[in-house]
């Protein structure tokens, strides 16, 4: 179900690039997490498209609060691109839908014969429980630290982040990732930097060493199927304060 929520997450990242005036960094591509469901930001009318986990649908969301469903179980790719341009259509924005992405995913191309279906529904639920954990965690980390960002959910590599400068040069980025080849399985990070240089830290506690990557990507990462909410918040802040206490 992972390659299927991922998959259907273009939709809403398609719907961003015709809908919504580009920025240069793409977040106007990123998403919301809200009640299990995936949003894009505002379009020009306040509307957001939404994917529900829960129901396995898209949202039309009305920018006065009203919803419309397209259930997305056993339809085809063609089906739901017709759906969102009536709906688009319907609402009154400027442009008109495409199906057009500027960057590659790593699944077959996508044909008006592709179809979605519910396969999982224990994976399915276990993808919701991850995006819950890491807004939970996030969002505490976060405030626990007075830092302010968004946190969103990128739609290419499909991790959900924040992104904090702290001082002029200085930020740190933190998030849950999708499996890769660091870990294979969702896992929290956590990444520091100069500029655009990573902050290289020195690290004489073994336990968090055994966190540490600096192949390649450099930062703190950790499986979530070692983690619940309390150990994942401790983990975060142990790697902040790492860098925090690196520069001084």
């Amino acid at each position: 179900m992972k390659s299927t929520m991922h998959l259907a997450a273009q939709y809403l990242a398609t719907a961003a690039i015709s809908f919504i005036p580009k920025k240069d960094d793409d977040s106007h591509t990123n998403l919301g997490w809200v009640n299990h469901a995936l949003e894009t930001h505002p379009f020009p009318n306040g509307d957001k498209l939404g994917l529900n986990y829960e129901h396995f649908s898209l949202e039309w969301k009305y920018s006065n609060g009203n919803t419309e469903h397209l259930l997305l179980n056993n339809l085809k790719h063609k089906e739901i691109v017709e759906w969102i341009s009536q709906m688009a259509a319907k609402n009154d924005l400027r442009n008109s839908y495409a199906y057009n992405l500027h960057y590659e995913l790593p699944y077959p191309p996508i044909s008006e014969t592709t179809s979605f279906a519910i396969t999982n529904q224990n994976e399915l639920n276990d993808l919701i429980k991850n995006r819950d954990l890491a807004q939970y965690v996030i969002s505490n980390v976060l405030e626990a630290n007075h830092y302010k960002s968004p946190i969103r959910i990128w739609p290419h590599h499909f991790d959900t982040g924040a992104f904090i400068n702290v001082t002029e040069k200085r930020s740190i980025g933190l998030g849950m990732a999708t499996p890769d080849t660091i870990i294979n399985d969702y896992y929290f990070y956590i990444s520091g930097y100069n500029g655009h240089q990573p902050i290289d830290v020195t690290i004489t506690n073994s336990s968090t060493k055994k966190t540490y990557y600096n192949d390649g990507w450099q930062g703190f990462a950790m499986s979530i199927s070692e983690l619940d909410k309390s150990s994942a918040m401790d983990f975060c802040q142990t790697a902040i304060n790492t860098y925090i206490n690196s520069e001084k």
